[in-house]
């Protein structure tokens, strides 16, 4: 039968393998014993089979594409399990990680990435792997071209601290060369188990390799033991140098038909016993004693007597790795399964019976049927690569099979029902969806909002659809198509978005039109013609990325892996909502009205135009996020006025619609809705969920790559819904023939509207990417949203990862990874997180609350549509514009959370137990939980009352410096300390805070007010100094006159006679003396402002600016004029208290700290005498009367 008839079970979700961080990636050179790099060189030059493939492209699959790679699942240990191993760079370099999707609660994550570098190139049919029963770790076997044999032994923290690494000792490399290898090839290497390994050779022999113990184990770490499949003439034959009848060319070797290509050790559930079960080159399968190297049995594959003339046609091509499995675990009972690559390919099921490790007995388990599989398309030639077994319990056999068709791959799945092998194989095929579309960007028009550009970018860097790599490969192809050179040390400076944007905006340029204007409608196809040209390479360098290597089935945890060139896809089972979706075109039983509903609305959706559909979601972006007083129906109106789709759909879209729902849509009803929607509801058991196996990093990508691919499905599906309700409910030609008359489109609309909500919450966080610090081992327990140790890292101590991992992915788990089937773990996860009723929180508020953290407020802005209207949600916004420097926003909605956030209220009554209507979540201590933005001494001033929030918000705003917002809200608390408890505290801070912000920003009111009402005489002292100080240093002299300051006088006359004495230079500088002669002469000081006027005339003597003239006087000098100041004052005193102390000054040379100053009293006849001697002085020098020392006296005439 042909597989597209076939039920769609399964949907694969594919994950690129690009690290999140630079520093995740560990490079490990191993050493050699060989002097040179044979064939290092092989395939790094452009041979003539690629003539036509670029120098970067070339390089490209080198380093990035694995030509041999699988996953190891270890069976004795959990922590790390499953292993990736990966052979890149032309066989130089095996990439091991980890890729567990869970881990045990207290072990920590292994995201570290080991590149084992060789210097020859390892043949890539012998890499084997180990899992020591005795203690924990990895044993690794890699044979190179030089038939050297490396043996590992890596501990877990080898993929979890890189301190590790460097500092493991040189036992963890052990290098040796078989001595068979010299006169023998080796073609296939299995580990038996850590001490022991088993290399088919290519004469057909068997060599094993046994650690040796002994005490000369340095010398020869290994025994080596040979068995051949053919007696010693035969075995001797093999080096002679013509070929044989019987040889096959493979590798420049010529390999006996014997030789095993096929491998697989098992027990058969016997102990001391060792089964080595091979299928070789000449379509035999082969079953030996690993211990004695006897053959025990040998037999056709297909069970099939054969021509011994025709015995070439069903020779086995070598390259062929896997055609035979087995399962089981009772003792000495397996079911073998072989297939015959050879023609169409057939399968064959054996069943395997052993008593002892001597004697095995094997019975073609259904001996009357060919087991054919059929492909997945007869219209295409398709491969069966690879195949896998299980052995379910209860659920007979199990068989994936993986198909190829050059760089395309389909998967299929099988359950064999042993009691009816011919009707199970015939009808019981199911097939895996494989999304190999692209999505396209769509056209910009003329009043699209979006450029084109900004829309390409957001396509082609969207998280998880094309690497770094692939897009650095396929912008070095297009530049170099272009001509142009390669610019590298600009390309190092920019990003990778602006290098893109940089070398496609060479190739349109801006031009006139025929009228002279700028032609932007051809500037906009030019580009859109770049970026299209762009995107297709992209796409063919990513289809090399998705070739399929090798299908893994993990047994025990029912999980399925196809490991492809640069990438690894899980198979997992389809939702409800997926199973009825890729199988419209024939639903199951009972499902068929509810597939006839999505398959109408899919295809209403594809008639309409993509100008119509941007119309139609900017109707919708309100609907979703805007609170409306609008009924119901009013919505659907306006839904239906807004959209005008009556304009584009056509009378041949609407008779399809008809067609298909029935006249009247009677096809469509409550329960057809209500069917619908339960695809969409969150599993049966999702609130009962308990996780105990949280999500690796690995785990964490996965699942948000499962609900990218969810979102896109389910919004297509709603919005496709949601339009056709619309549609329909005004489509009628008699009122009676409304939809709203039999149904409650109403409830339908609004529930379409609540999952379309939280699918574009989900959507925005799974595009949206974010940088977080690397975790350290404790902080790999919990979620990214804790406390991150600096805000400052550099690019090798962070990763990228998206908004949702980094938020929520720490609430997402396995209950039990052992006990439910990992392939339906993850799609039941995905579900439940998608479900509009999901019990999952998604808060927009708490992400805000991160990315705050997280210094991405402008992200946190984005979320603000998706916020819910609770008094700690607006304030959260409220910390948003904060961030963003936006004050006067950020004080609107703090004033708004007042008032929920300024009322006292207890955690068991607050209005915060719901944190947000959306997330459907309640926790009763919910108040408690900010993402770590708030510590508890901020937790503390919330909910507490006006006046203690108030205090929180003026910290805030004082954090910010925006002090005209501190002098407010201080102004607030201050005005409702009266109803706290605390108020003479709240007070006192208050006005100590609007007093800072005032005197900052000169609001020398606000802060002389504030002054005047501080009780604490300390901190109002201290206060009165720093306004002082300001109001002087910003030259508000007036002011500080004329503001009243009772009892507060003195101080200040003390505070600025302080700063006068302390002032030497009076030339430049603060003019204390000045204020405070104006200070003391408004208080009626007049002695006082003598005194001042006297210091000032002997620092400015001092200074030598005594003979400096002034103004057109030839005797107004600085000094003169403050003498005149000086006599006027006193002379407003009583004569007999016209006198003022002057105290001496220090010598202007001397450095003596300990100088002690005389006073002495000084009249205003002394004064006047002084002033009339100082105009005799510069009268005498304006003379040219002065002596030529210091003792001279001058002749005054």
């Amino acid at each position: 039968m042909d597989a597209a008839d076939t039920q769609y079970l399964y949907r694969e979700t594919r994950l690129n393998l690009e690290s999140a961080s630079a520093s995740s990636i560990v490079n490990i050179r191993v050493p050699s014993l060989t002097s040179t790099g044979r064939g290092v060189i092989r395939k790094l030059t452009n041979g003539n089979s690629e003539k036509h493939v670029s120098e970067d492209e070339v390089a490209f699959r080198l380093k990035n594409l694995a030509p041999a790679s699988s996953v190891y699942h270890r069976k004795w240990h959990a922590a790390p399990r499953s292993f990736l191993w990966r052979l890149l760079e032309d066989g130089l370099v095996l990439s091991l990680r980890v890729v567990d999707t869970c881990r045990p609660e207290k072990a920590s994550d292994a995201p570290l990435v080991l590149n084992f570098r060789f210097s020859v190139p390892i043949q890539s049919s012998c890499v084997a792997f180990a899992d020591p029963r005795e203690h924990d770790a990895l044993s690794m076997f890699v044979l190179d071209e030089s038939n050297y044999l490396y043996t590992f032994n890596l501990r877990p923290d080898f993929f979890r601290k890189r301190s590790s690494i460097e500092a493991v000792p040189g036992e963890a490399c052990k290098v040796y060369q078989p001595k068979v290898f010299g006169f023998k090839h080796p073609h296939r290497m299995v580990a038996v188990n850590p001490d022991q390994v088993v290399i088919s050779l290519h004469d057909g022999g068997l060599v094993r390799l046994d650690r040796n113990k002994a005490h000369d184990s340095s010398r020869n770490p290994w025994k080596e033991t040979i068995y051949n499949s053919q007696g010693w003439a035969q075995g001797i034959r093999s080096f002679l140098p013509f070929k044989q009848n019987n040889s096959i060319r493979h590798r420049n070797m010529s390999m006996d038909a014997s030789a095993a290509t096929s491998i697989q050790v098992t027990d058969l559930g016997l102990d001391d016993a060792a089964f080595l079960f091979t299928v070789c080159l000449d379509h035999r399968m082969r079953i030996w004693n690993l211990r004695t190297g006897q053959i025990l049995f040998t037999g056709d594959i297909l069970n099939a007597d054969r021509n011994p003339q025709e015995m070439g046609k069903w020779q086995i091509d070598p390259s062929h790795a896997n055609l035979l499995h087995l399962v089981g675990e009772g003792a000495g009972k397996r079911m073998c399964a072989t297939y015959s690559p050879i023609g169409a390919g057939e399968f064959k099921f054996w069943n395997i019976k052993a008593h002892d490790s001597e004697t095995v007995y094997v019975e073609d388990a259904f001996a009357d049927d060919h087991l054919v599989p059929a492909s997945p398309s007869l219209s295409d030639v398709w491969t069966l690569a690879d195949f896998s077994l299980s052995n379910p319990a209860d659920r007979g056999i199990q068989l994936w099979a993986l198909w190829k068709n050059n760089m395309t791959y389909r998967v299929q799945e099988l359950e064999l029902d042993r009691d009816n092998i011919a009707a199970s194989w015939e009808n019981e095929w199911s097939s895996v969806h494989i999304d190999t579309s692209y999505p396209t960007a769509q056209v910009s028009g003329p009043s699209d909002p979006t450029d084109t550009t900004e829309k390409w970018l957001s396509l082609i860097l969207a998280p998880g659809r094309f690497t770094k790599a692939t897009l650095e490969a396929a912008l070095a192809i297009y530049e170099k198509g272009l001509g142009a050179q390669k610019d590298v040390g600009s390309k190092g400076q920019k990003g990778l978005a602006e290098s893109i944007c940089s070398v496609l905006a060479s190739t349109a340029s801006l031009d006139r039109n025929s009228a002279g204007g700028m032609d932007y409608e051809q500037f906009r196809a030019s580009s859109e013609i770049q970026w299209r040209r762009f995107y297709r390479l992209l796409i063919e360098l990513d289809k090399q990325r998705g070739e399929a290597v090798s299908l893994v089935l993990d047994a025990d945890a029912e999980m399925t892996w196809v490991v492809c060139a640069d990438a690894i896809s899980a198979i997992r089972e389809c939702s409800q909502l997926e199973r009825l979706y890729y199988n419209l075109s024939r639903p199951e039983r009972g499902s068929e009205q509810t597939a006839t509903l999505v398959s109408t609305g899919i295809n209403f959706l594809d008639a309409i135009s993509d100008s119509i559909l941007q119309v139609c979601n900017a109707a919708l972006r309100p609907e979703i996020f805007e609170e409306t007083a609008r009924t119901d129906y009013e919505r659907i109106q306006y839904m239906f006025d807004s959209t005008g789709l009556w304009r584009t759909v056509s009378e041949e879209d609407c008779a399809q619609v008809i067609e298909s729902l029935g006249q009247n849509y009677s096809g469509v009803t409550m329960h057809v809705y209500d069917s619908l929607t339960s695809l969409l509801a969150a599993t049966a058991d999702s609130g009962s969920r308990k996780t105990r196996q949280p999500l690796t990093d690995f785990g964490r990508k996965l699942i948000v790559r499962a609900v990218q691919e969810t979102i896109d499905l389910q919004w297509k599906v709603i919005f496709s819904q949601l339009l056709l309700l619309v549609h329909m409910e005004f489509d009628w030609e008699q009122e009676e023939d409304m939809l709203s008359k039999r149904l409650d489109i109403g409830a339908v609309f609004r529930q379409f509207l609540e999952s379309l909500r939280r699918l574009e919450l989900l959507r925005w966080l799974s595009k949206t990417e974010i940088t977080v610090p690397i975790a350290s081992k404790h902080d790999r327990n919990g979620s990214f949203s804790g406390s991150p140790r600096s805000s400052k890292r550099t690019a090798d101590e962070t990763q990228t990862v998206t908004a949702l991992e980094g938020n929520v992915g720490h609430l997402l788990g396995f209950v039990d990874s052992k006990n439910e089937p990992l392939a339906a773990a993850i799609t039941d996860i995905v579900t439940d997180l998608c479900s509009p009723n999901s019990d999952i929180e998604v808060s927009p508020t708490l992400i805000q609350c991160s990315l705050i953290r997280r210094e991405r407020a402008d992200l946190a802005l984005e979320l603000i549509p998706f916020c819910s209207q609770t008094p700690f949600a607006i304030y959260i916004q409220g910390r948003v514009f904060l961030a963003l420097k936006d004050f006067a926003s950020a004080a609107i909605h703090f004033r708004k959370a007042a008032i929920g956030m300024g009322m006292f209220v207890t955690s068991s009554t607050s209005w915060m137990v719901t944190l947000t209507s959306t997330s459907g979540v309640k926790d009763a201590d919910v108040d408690r939980h900010s993402s770590g933005l708030l510590d508890d001494t901020e937790w503390n001033l919330l909910n507490k009352g006006p006046a203690r929030y108030y205090c929180h918000v003026v910290a805030l705003f004082e954090k910010a410096k925006a002090y005209s917002y501190v002098v407010e809200f201080a102004g607030l608390a201050i005005q409702y300390s009266h109803a706290s408890p605390e108020s003479a505290l709240v007070r006192s801070e208050m006005l100590s805070r609007q007093f800072n912000a005032a005197t900052v920003l000169s609001r020398f009111d606000v802060a002389h007010a504030s002054l005047l009402a501080m009780r604490d005489k300390a901190m109002q002292l201290s206060s009165l100094r720093k306004l002082v100080d300001k109001m002087c240093e910003s030259y508000h002299n007036n002011e500080l006159m004329s503001l009243p300051f009772p009892g507060l006088q003195d101080a200040i006359d003390e505070i600025l006679s302080q700063r006068c004495k302390s002032a030497m230079d009076v030339l430049s500088g603060v003019p204390y003396h000045q204020i405070l002669y104006s200070w003391r002469i408004k208080h009626n000081d007049y002695r006082g402002a003598a005194t001042v006027l006297l210091d000032r005339i002997q620092k400015l003597q001092l200074a030598g600016e005594g003979d400096k003239l002034i103004g057109d006087d030839t005797l107004d000098t600085p000094v003169t004029k403050q003498y005149l100041l000086l006599i006027n004052a006193l002379s407003c005193v009583d004569s007999k208290q016209a006198w003022i102390f002057s105290e001496e000054m220090p010598p202007p040379s001397s450095r003596d700290t300990s100088f002690q100053s005389k006073r002495k009293v000084v009249t205003l006849s002394d004064l006047r005498k002084q002033y009339q001697d100082e105009l005799d002085r510069i009268a005498a020098i304006q003379n040219n009367q002065f002596g030529f020392e210091a003792d001279d006296a001058m002749d005054i005439l």
